[in-house]
């Protein structure tokens, strides 16, 4: 209970000197404090807040935080009151052992700032632990013949305390027959040994008692005791003695468990059991009793565990050596452990940069490593070289550092990655050696430009293709990477026939597919040339181009369009006259058509289709001429209505039909008698148009000054362009109308059969004249049509359904057909019909036999 009040009155003074004890931070930014040993948690250490120039509450908005190393973390910050305090007990004997001196060591971390103080702190030593003997009681024989004056060794008591709290003297309870006498040696360790102060008497007693006490120097004052057994033997007066009193042997660090390091030796003199020697291992703290082992009766010292070298270089083994009464002596023995190469180097890495540009130049630093072998001498020798055929080199910096550059430029489109692989060897023999892999990304600037795969490309597409139809993909390929290699295409723009190209065809920037913004027409765009550009993603971006041909392929799209003859816009039928000596071969008309495909879409083929008097006429296959297939007998109808099919030869063909009316007659009169009867499909409006008839007739007495005025002065400019067109007429007389004939000459060819319509300016009479083909245009003579000059009306007055002036001249032209005038025809082929000062003419034919057009045909429909 004493020792117990002692012990808490200590823990009072102790706690009261931390609080009034504390060192401010030093002019170098180390804190420095102490403390004294088990505090309990919590236990106020110092003022951080104070020595780091902040107050309380500004730890923890400034993020001041304790960063340890390695170890348990011995304190902490108390936030509200901005004091270090201590996170759990310390035991100043577990951290330092028996060190003089115990310090702590750690650092605090104010972060906004990013700096760092050291602190350190003292522990302080307390005595808290008294003197303690290994065992508790210790039992001595002694030889009744034992002088007065000889020394008995007694066990070693051990205190962790240090400097007055450790042990510090021995006493021996008082008797009459021992004293205590303690021998001091150079390192400060003292033995105590029991002293006999007279003569024993077994006789008068067997055993002595005695206890022996272990004291410190702490306050209060902490101690051990030791109960020592006497006992009284008969002469057994000399006590073992080593053959050596200090042994000393070298080893190598990787001997194996079990192998016998030494056998020691001691004698006695004595006989019997007083000879029987024992060798005991002091079994001081630390660690020699973990790894030695001394056979009791051997004396053989082998090994309890490995060896490392790299752990303790040197090992003091204390022994002693024991006879059967218990007599002992002691010896130490110095074992210097050897380094063997049994440790690979160690290979760290400081720094690493894990990619580099491919425009670095050499010399680039890429890693930053340490080397280090924990063996020494030659074994501890280290060579770093780097393995493989790749393009760095190490370099030497300061110590074991070493520099990991570049030995040349690199190309990241031939090696885009790199696995370094390091190889650090030692000295020792065998040599050992450590790899390290360190993977370098080669990062990549835009240096290549996208490249097609073909110098031009050709694409096809057909005619009448659907918008958005896709036409063909271009693609290239760009050895960069990520963003370098990013392709987008796109489209030079141009123009085709004045529209532009944007919009025929569009590209996607992305995949290279080109896509037709509109249908292709073979017969308008054959081709187009375009310039494809494909650029990069990078900074600059790079690009190239290439040519492409888009070739459109003809469709059989068009039917054969039919220029002769031409579809009448009044709903009448074009008549053609044939007559009836006609022999079998007789040319009556041609049908001309052309198709506006090429090649085989545009190869015409004609045919009869439909005929009223089947095998009269016959159709030329690829001439289309229409000619009589036998001579034409009286009893032939004057009336033949004839289907001709036009059909082209693509796939599926297309074709167009004409109807044909040909009149059989041998002379202008009788067509004349009859022609009222050739009429188209019954009009159902045809009842109105009878009604206008009646209206125009009575209108025009009325009007008839006023329009011959009209025609007068039309007659006048057609005359003057007749002119013309029979001067071009002459150039083109006897060129063969063919098959293969395009538009425009067709259409030439057609021009001379123009249709004339006069009127005389003295008289009521008009004048129609129908020329044929290869025929120019002509006027009338004076000597055919009575000397009376004719009047040009234009063909369109003639073509316009429902135009006064048109009615007008068919009204008269119809009268004086009903009135049986007579006709003549002259010695130039003009075939005339008179009536009193009017005539008209039905022209000539090739055969000389004149024929009616449609403009006639219309005439008479009314």
């Amino acid at each position: 209970m004493t020792k117990y009040l002692r012990f808490r009155h200590c823990r009072g003074l102790a706690l009261l000197f931390v609080l009034l004890w504390t060192l401010c931070k030093t002019g170098s930014g180390q804190i420095h404090y102490s403390v004294q040993e088990e505090l309990d948690k919590g236990s106020f250490v110092g003022n951080i807040s104070k020595n780091l120039g902040l107050e309380p509450w500004e730890l923890a908005e400034r993020g001041v935080r304790i960063i340890s190393r390695g170890r348990t973390q011995l304190f902490a910050l108390n936030l509200r009151s901005g004091s270090l305090v201590t996170a759990s007990r310390i035991d100043r004997e577990e951290l330092c052992a028996q060190s003089a001196l115990c310090l702590v060591k750690f650092n605090v971390l104010v972060e906004d700032k990013l700096k760092i103080f050291e602190v350190e702190i003292e522990i302080k030593d307390i005595n808290d632990n008294a003197p303690d003997f290994l065992a508790e009681k210790l039992e001595i024989k002694i030889g009744e013949l034992a002088a007065p004056g000889t020394r008995f060794p007694l066990k070693t008591a051990f205190d962790p305390d240090v400097g007055m709290n450790s042990l510090q003297n021995y006493h021996l309870r008082p008797n009459d027959y021992f004293s205590l006498t303690v021998k001091h040696v150079s390192d400060g360790t003292k033995y105590p040994e029991l002293v006999l102060e007279r003569a024993l008497d077994r006789e008068q007693k067997k055993v002595h008692q005695l206890v022996l006490i272990a004291s410190d120097g702490g306050n209060p004052v902490h101690s051990g005791n030791l109960y020592i057994q006497v006992i009284v033997l008969d002469a057994n007066d000399n006590p073992p003695v080593f053959t050596q009193s200090e042994y000393q042997l070298s080893i190598q660090e990787n001997l194996p468990v079990g192998t016998t390091l030494l056998t020691v030796n001691a004698t006695d003199p004595d006989e019997g059991f007083n000879a029987q020697v024992s060798y005991i291992l002091d079994k001081m703290p630390g660690k020699v009793a973990e790894i030695f082992y001394l056979n009791s009766v051997t004396g053989d010292i082998s090994i309890l565990k490995s060896l490392d070298y790299e752990d303790a270089m040197f090992y003091e083994i204390k022994i002693e050596a024991q006879d059967g009464p218990g007599l002992l002596s002691r010896a130490k023995i110095l074992v210097t452990v050897l380094d063997v190469n049994d440790n690979a180097p160690e290979v760290t890495i400081t720094s690493v940069t894990e990619s580099v540009p491919e425009e670095a130049t050499a010399g680039r630093e890429i890693a930053l490593i340490n080397v280090h072998d924990r063996d020494s001498g030659q074994n501890g020798q280290v060579t770093v070289f780097v393995l493989g055929n790749v393009p760095f080199n190490l370099e030497k910096s300061i110590d074991q550092y070493y520099r990991l550059v570049t030995a040349r430029s690199l190309d990241r489109e031939q090696v885009s990655e790199y696995n370094i692989t390091l190889r650090a060897t030692d000295g020792g023999s065998p040599p050992l050696s450590t790899n390290i892999h360190i993977t370098l990304h080669v990062a990549d600037i835009n240096d290549n430009p996208p490249a097609f795969s073909q110098a031009s490309y050709s694409a096809y597409i057909p005619e009448n293709n659907p918008r958005g139809a896709s036409i063909f993909c271009v693609t290239a390929q760009d050895p960069d990477s990520i963003q370098n290699a990013h392709i987008t295409f796109a489209l030079t723009e141009d123009t085709i026939q004045g529209a532009p190209l944007s919009t025929y065809v569009s590209i996607n920037s992305d995949t290279g597919v080109l896509y037709a913004l509109r249908s292709f027409d073979y017969e308008q765009v054959r081709d187009l040339k375009l310039l494809v550009t494909a650029s990069d993603s990078g900074d600059p971006p790079l690009s190239s181009n290439v040519s492409l041909s888009i070739f459109v392929l003809d469709q059989n799209d068009n039917a054969p369009e039919i220029l002769y003859p031409a579809l009448p816009t009044d709903g009448s039928t074009g008549v053609e006259l044939a007559p009836r000596s006609a022999e079998p071969g007789y040319l009556v008309t041609k049908v001309v058509a052309v198709d506006r495909d090429s090649g085989q879409n545009a190869w015409l083929s004609y045919r009869l289709l439909k005929a009223s008097e089947p095998g009269l006429f016959t159709v030329g296959l690829h001439t289309g001429e229409v000619r009589t297939a036998r001579a034409l007998m009286d009893r032939d109808a004057l009336k033949q209505s004839l289907v001709v099919a036009v059909q082209d030869h693509g796939q599926p063909p297309l074709s167009a039909t004409v109807t044909l009316t040909v009149a059989v007659a041998d002379n202008i009169p009788d067509v004349l008698a009859d022609l009222g009867s050739i009429r188209t499909a019954t009009d159902p409006d045809d009842s109105d148009l009878t009604l206008y008839l009646v209206v125009a007739v009575a209108a025009v007495s009325c009007i008839f000054l006023a329009f011959v005025i009209v025609l007068l002065g039309l007659r006048l400019r057609r005359w003057h362009s007749s002119r013309l067109l029979q001067a071009a007429g002459v150039g083109l007389a006897g060129v063969p109308a063919t098959h293969f004939v395009g538009v425009d000459g067709v259409r030439t060819f057609l021009q001379t059969y123009s249709q004339e319509v006069s009127l005389r300016a003295d008289s009521r009479e008009s004048h129609v004249i129908f020329p044929q083909p290869n025929y120019a245009d002509t006027l009338l003579s004076g000597e055919s049509c009575g000397k009376s000059e004719s009047f040009l009306v234009s063909q369109d007055l003639l073509e316009t359904k429902g135009d006064p002036n048109l009615l007008e001249v068919g009204l008269f032209l119809y009268w004086n057909i009903k009135k049986n005038s007579y006709a003549s025809v002259t010695s130039s082929g003009q075939y005339i019909v008179n009536e009193g000062n009017m005539c008209f003419s039905l022209g000539k034919a090739p055969d000389g036999i004149a024929r009616i057009s449609r403009s006639l045909s219309y005439f008479l429909k009314l």
